[in-house]
């Protein structure tokens, strides 16, 4: 086969008639090797005819032997002998040989003719050895439009059309045959042209169709059909989906572009890789010629070796959905996009080397920072939490530095305006109109923490010193704590609703388009290693992403688990393991919340005054993820075809929030949330442990009586008491099993669970009593809150009042005027007793007290 190949390659190019030449130089360097292989070649005819004839004879005859012998051999064996059947099929292979021989040489002699009718300037553009024509249009006459081709040529790898001095060249292999709806016309699609052909009689149409197809599938396969065209493998019809590299010519975005990769009826469809000869780089999924689905696109900067990389989903040739975007300034941008620009929730951070290294996390819009968002400027030491508009501070907004200042107040165009409040890190409280430098300008009213106000006009002199004129008010009674110390900021300003809709709004958007596994990552997002140092370009386009490929498989298997756990214990197991798993839409949802939680309260932003806004947010966030498990839910019973559930009544759901889902991510944002709790009440926290640090000193009957505990309630039975040891002088032994059950409130986050320990507490104090008394005994509050007093002091839990505030905010309200909210009140009333009666005098008059134990 190779050697037919290249005997008619050199007869389509007239090669044995350039060889035979005496002038030539392979003739001069082997002229005896010729003369030798023509002797005895008939002298009529050229040289170069002869030398043709005589490399082709002796295979040609040797071949038309075997055929006789074979066919002889076949006459010969019987037809039951079983070598019959190889001699039949040998015979027909060389038959089929010979035809083989015929239709290239045929081909060959075709395409050496047609080389003789073109200028040299197309012979110079067209000609290659290996190329053959198939169909002539001077031969079998076609009209081409809409390009109105003069002369269409058909080769074994090309179709070629002749327009002028103009060659149009198109690849067989990105070639798509359609038929017409005459029985004269057929179309042909390639990447960028569409043209149909047309006959002057079905059968030309056919014949044209019938080779142009059969050509199509020959280049395909990448050998020529064997013995004749048309008669290669099945199928006979070339597959409409293909693989294939084709550069871009029209204008447009992909002009100049190359790509390599799947296609289906002449667009790039499926995956594959665009190459530009500036360097731009995009590999991924495509769609009817467009990008569309996930993609990594690399975009070269002026600076050596930087790149802009974008690991994104497309849609339509855009980006949209989720995304992440490296710079080569090293900011680095996860989020929504929305036609190619950042649009809705988004995260865009600088590197922490950036000569102004900043944070921003909230919501954009047509590629500006939009709608309510956090941004951290850590150069300068600030937070800004609040609303936005084309990429500048606008609307209500407040402001949190390092040094502990906040102040909240209404911005435009970057710029505070009107009346805000400004609250100092001791506590002082101006309400008013001030500077962005915070410098106090206009009217106002400052309020110190002893109580004295100021109220009047303030300005700064030509010394920079405050100048002031209005009113001092030194008689004024001190300011409660709750208007100063723990005023918040913020609430009522961003209403918790439609803070973080961004977040929100995609996972609805999945649910109303019915959880389709294709529309997962696009729209919940997805995570890949992403690291800031340089790396190469072809390090740049790939992405390992953490989810398998198994998407759409994937999503059904969690809607089957979900509607196989809808029993309330089931269904707690169920949302535990869910909400756990970055991989399930759940998980993903609350890992989002979770960065926008950590984003506004952690560093500069754990500041007291933005507890309100926290704990309010993580109530939202425990009813967004209530509503999106029911709305996967309802997904699930639609896909099952099962009757949707019915709409929960408001007294429903929060009971599901509070009593299910609360308990469940509050562990997630605990931490933060905590702290900002710990802030808040650390200045009765101060005085609760200075109480309980002075309560240590007393033995157990000491304090108990110093607490007016009735003494038939002492449990001194539970003591045991060495020859050396008295009553007065033993320690932490009273109550000791209620002790140690309160001591584990600390060990939980779970407010119901935090209530049952003070409620078991409760059960332990009076299991007590009832043992000391000999019969079952219920306390009056009277007699329990003493002895609470004593089991929390003995306890000695850090941080009590925040843990107490923490409850109270997170219970669930169907317990308020309940044993819980008893118990809770009575747990706060022993907290507030120990801050501010438990003075250091008093407890040393006590301790010295004379009296008899």
């Amino acid at each position: 086969m190779e050697y037919i190949d290249s005997y008619t390659s050199c007869v389509a190019v007239q090669a044995f008639q350039k060889a035979a030449k005496r002038r030539s130089e392979y003739w001069r360097s082997q002229w005896k090797e010729l003369r030798q292989l023509l002797s005895g070649m008939s002298s009529e005819g050229s040289v170069g005819t002869a030398l043709g004839q005589a490399l082709r004879q002796p295979l040609t005859h040797h071949v038309q032997q075997y055929v006789l012998l074979l066919l002889r051999l076949g006459d010969t064996v019987g037809e039951r002998d079983p070598t019959r059947e190889l001699v039949v099929h040998a015979a027909t292979l060389f038959g089929n040989l010979q035809s083989f021989m015929r239709q290239a040489l045929d081909q060959a002699l075709a395409t050496q003719a047609l080389w003789h009718t073109l200028s040299s300037r197309l012979r110079d553009v067209l000609c290659t050895p290996a190329r053959r024509l198939l169909q002539d249009s001077q031969d079998s006459p076609v009209t081409v439009t809409p390009l109105r081709a003069e002369r269409a040529l058909l080769f074994d790898d090309a179709l070629v059309l002749l327009q002028g001095n103009n060659v149009h060249t198109f690849d067989l292999k990105l070639m798509w045959v359609e038929p017409g709806q005459d029985g004269c016309t057929f179309h042909l699609l390639t990447p960028e042209e569409a043209f149909s052909f047309c006959s002057k009689d079905p059968e030309g149409q056919v014949a044209w169709q019938w080779k142009v197809t059969q050509a199509v599938c020959q280049a395909l396969r990448g050998k020529k059909d064997f013995p004749v065209l048309g008669a290669g493998p099945e199928p006979s019809e070339p597959p409409t989906c293909r693989c294939g590299a084709y550069t871009f010519y029209a204008e447009g975005r992909f002009c100049q572009a190359t790509y390599e990769g799947e296609w289906y009826w002449g667009r790039p469809h499926g995956k594959g890789t665009l190459k530009w000869p500036d360097g731009q780089n995009h590999v991924g999924d495509f769609c009817q010629g467009l990008e569309h689905g996930f993609g990594i696109r690399l975009v070269p900067q002026a600076s050596e070796d930087k790149f802009d990389c974008y690991k994104c989903h497309w849609r339509e040739g855009s980006m949209c959905g989720y995304g992440i975007c490296e710079y080569s300034t090293n900011e680095v941008y996860k989020g929504y996009f929305q036609e190619g620009l950042r649009h809705g929730f988004g995260v865009l951070e600088s590197a922490p080397q950036a000569p102004q290294p900043c944070k921003y996390t909230g919501h954009w819009e047509r590629g500006q920072r939009s709608g309510y968002g956090i941004e951290e400027d850590s150069d300068r030491g600030e937070r800004y939490i609040g609303m936005w508009q084309a990429d500048q501070r606008h609307g209500p907004g407040v402001m949190v530095t390092q040094a502990g200042v906040c102040y909240q107040g209404t911005f435009q165009a970057d710029k505070i305006v009107g009346p805000g409040i400004l609250l100092s890190d001791d506590d002082s409280l101006y309400e008013g109109t001030f500077t962005r430098g915070l410098t106090l300008l206009g009217k106002g009213k400052v309020t110190f923490p002893n109580g004295i106000t100021l109220e009047g006009s303030f300005s700064t002199g030509a010394g920079r010193g405050l100048h002031t004129q209005g009113v001092l008010d030194t008689a004024a009674l001190p300011p409660d704590p709750s208007s100063t110390c723990k005023r918040q900021l913020g609430l009522g300003a961003f209403p918790v609703e439609s803070r973080w809709q961004g977040v929100y709004g995609p996972f609805g958007d999945f649910i109303r388009a019915g959880c389709p596994g294709d529309l997962r990552e696009a729209l919940l997002g997805f995570h890949v290693q992403s690291s800031r140092e340089l790396r190469k370009s072809q390090e740049y386009l790939c992405c390992e992403r953490t989810h398998p490929e198994d998407c759409v498989g994937r999503m059904e298997d969690i809607l089957e688990e979900l509607l196989q756990h809808r029993e309330p214990e089931a269904l707690q197991q169920y949302l535990r393991k869910a909400l756990s798993n970055s991989l399930h839409p759940l998980g993903k949802l609350l890992q989002t919340l979770m960065l926008t939680f950590q984003a506004t309260y952690t560093g500069i932003g754990a500041n007291k005054h933005l507890q309100g806004l926290a704990q309010e947010e993580v109530k939202q966030h425990a009813r967004e993820l209530w509503a999106a498990y029911r709305g996967l839910l309802q997904v699930a019973l639609e896909r099952k075809g099962q009757a949707p559930e019915e709409e929960e009544d408001a007294e429903t759901r929060d009971l599901q929030v509070h009593g299910l889902v609360l308990p469940l991510v509050l562990p997630s944002f605990y931490s933060e949330l905590f702290t900002l709790y710990l802030l808040l009440h650390e200045r009765e926290d101060s005085l609760y442990s200075q109480g309980i640090a002075n309560l240590s000193l007393f033995p157990d009957t000491k304090l108990l009586e110093f607490l007016d505990v009735q003494k038939h309630l002492w449990p001194l039975k539970d003591l045991t008491l060495t020859t050396n040891q008295r009553y007065s002088l033993v320690r932490d032994k009273c109550f000791l099993s209620a002790t140690e059950c309160l001591q584990k409130m600390i060990t939980t986050v779970d407010p119901r669970e935090k209530l049952e320990v003070l409620e078991r507490t409760y059960g332990e104090i009076e299991a007590t009593v009832s043992r000391v008394l000999g019969q079952e005994h219920k306390l009056p509050m009277d007699d329990l809150l003493p002895l609470l007093i004593y089991v929390v002091s003995r306890a000695r839990i850090q941080h009590l009042g925040a843990e107490i505030h923490l409850i109270r905010d997170m219970m669930d309200p169907m317990h308020t005027g309940g044993l819980y909210d008893f118990l809770l009140t009575a747990l706060e009333s022993c907290y507030e007793h120990i801050q501010k009666d438990m003075k250091l005098h008093r407890l040393y008059g006590c301790w010295n007290s004379k009296e008899p134990w």
